[in-house]
């Protein structure tokens, strides 16, 4: 056949409306078209929607919880102090009765032994939990120098809470030796069982709220307001009763210093991956 005329009878069916192919004619063409294995291209299968892991968020819950925990490296002042009040507790618990008695006599901050022997009863006091490990201000200790620590460092915190413990001893035992020489009180009170941690952890407790952010911070601090109000109009033990008010206001009064601190400590975390990457130090912990 001439191939002109294959053309002009190609123009001339141009203006003719087709047919829409059969379904047979569509899986004959589809058989034409397809690879020589023998295969037929598969439709597109449709994605649908996104699946949202839980891993990611359950490992980011993890590891806040684990900040709250000390540990030797991260918080190395906390994990000793912790390991050291548990070994006390202890033998508070199961050791001799009369041998623990007279350890903890002889660790009290009473005024007799403050003017003899201050440091080495401030020192002694605060290595014994009134009320043992299983008390309120055992667990409160873990979780707020932990998170105290992570935020300043080991010294700082140390400082707080011996701060806080000298500060507040003084303050509580002082007026009875005055007391007591201007014959308001009698001879007695000068040997009165004094020993604890309570006035370090408020101190701590002071001072961790500066570093929260405002919601945490004041619902925190009203907390121990009302707190300590309470056990102010119980008058239960006097002493102690305005020595925790004093220790919580030494740690508020902390609170630029350690601002400054975790200001200089966070610079640093954001500044050491780049430094990383750019090959400046080889690694980095917080």
């Amino acid at each position: 056949m001439h191939p002109g005329r294959t053309r002009d009878h190609a123009g001339l069916l141009d203006g003719i409306p087709r047919q829409r192919p059969t379904a047979q004619e569509t899986a004959r063409e589809a058989a034409d078209e397809a690879p020589e294995g023998g295969d037929i291209a598969k439709p597109p299968v449709t994605a649908g929607p996104p699946v949202v892991s839980a891993g990611p968020r359950a490992r980011a819950c993890l590891r806040r919880a684990v900040r709250l925990v000390p540990t030797p490296t991260g918080t190395p002042f906390t994990f000793a102090y912790t390991l050291l009040l548990f070994t006390t507790s202890l033998y508070m618990e199961f050791g001799d009765p009369d041998t623990v008695r007279t350890l903890i006599e002889g660790s009290s901050t009473d005024v007799q032994h403050l003017s003899r022997t201050p440091v080495l009863v401030l020192v002694a006091s605060a290595l014994w939990i009134a009320g043992g490990i299983s008390s309120p201000w055992a667990v409160g200790f873990v979780f707020i120098l932990t998170a105290l620590e992570r935020r300043v460092g080991g010294l700082r915190t140390a400082g707080v809470f011996l701060l806080g413990h000298v500060v507040a001893t003084l303050v509580t035992e002082v007026p009875v030796g005055v007391s007591v020489m201007a014959g308001q009180l009698p001879d007695s009170s000068l040997h009165r069982l004094d020993y604890g941690i309570s006035f370090g952890l408020m101190a701590s407790v002071g001072a961790l709220a500066g570093l929260l952010p405002p919601l945490l911070r004041w619902p925190l601090l009203g907390v121990m307001a009302v707190l300590l109000t309470q056990d102010l109009l119980d008058m239960a033990d006097p002493l102690a009763s305005w020595g925790h008010p004093t220790a919580l206001l030494v740690g508020v009064v902390c609170w630029p210093v350690l601002r400054r601190a975790d200001g200089r400590r966070a610079a640093r975390r954001d500044d050491a991956p780049s430094a990383v990457a750019d090959g400046q130090i080889g690694s980095y912990v917080p």
